[in-house]
């Protein structure tokens, strides 16, 4: 896998946590540097932490479904990017102003329980996995600061089109990731 699709993935799976940290963003009055860095390391840790327990488990099951890995990449990617796509025009959900642990703890896993499954597609694709982590996470972390700073100044309107954008990302990943295990594309 090449560095730009490795960067596609990152963008694509820091959705979620851009828009939350958006919403984040809205909820206080003056969102300062240090809520923007609070989202940022919160999500970018879990963003990274997560496809990490994903390749370890995907690894340890890789020899029994090494003929059908490509499938399991297509499906779990698609079903990620599916269900952001879904989620980009539904209702949006009001946020609690608080970066304390208690709150953000809960949103970082949530918002990273798709990179886990994408951590086991790591495993099935043979990906670097330090590298590719690395990147994840500081994508992530970057995203999420400014999503925070944007949440403060823009407000709602991007929230619905970067869980869309994150969504497609995934799902044409995982449709190249299929046409080139069948021989359609070199």
């Amino acid at each position: 896998m090449s560095f730009w699709e490795l960067l596609l993935i990152a963008v694509g799976l820091s959705m979620d946590a851009f828009a939350v940290s958006i919403c984040k963003g809205l909820s206080v009055r003056r969102a300062g540097l240090s809520h923007a860095l609070t989202a940022g390391v919160w999500f970018g840790a879990f963003q990274a932490l997560m496809p990490l327990l994903g390749w370890a488990l995907g690894t340890r099951f890789q020899a029994l479904i090494t003929s059908v890995d490509h499938w399991i990449a297509f499906v779990l990617l698609c079903l990620i990017g599916g269900n952001m796509v879904r989620e980009s025009g539904g209702e949006e959900e009001c946020m609690d102003a608080s970066f304390l642990p208690h709150a953000m703890f809960p949103l970082a896993v949530a918002t990273s329980i798709d990179a886990l499954a994408v951590g086991i597609t790591f495993a099935f694709l043979q990906v670097e996995i330090l590298p590719a982590v690395a990147l994840i996470g500081c994508t992530t972390l970057i995203l999420s600061a400014l999503g925070v700073r944007i949440g403060a100044l823009v407000g709602e309107r991007f929230q619905s089109r970067a869980k869309l954008f994150g969504g497609l990302v995934l799902i044409a990943i995982g449709v190249k990731i299929l046409l080139e295990h069948l021989g359609v594309l070199g």
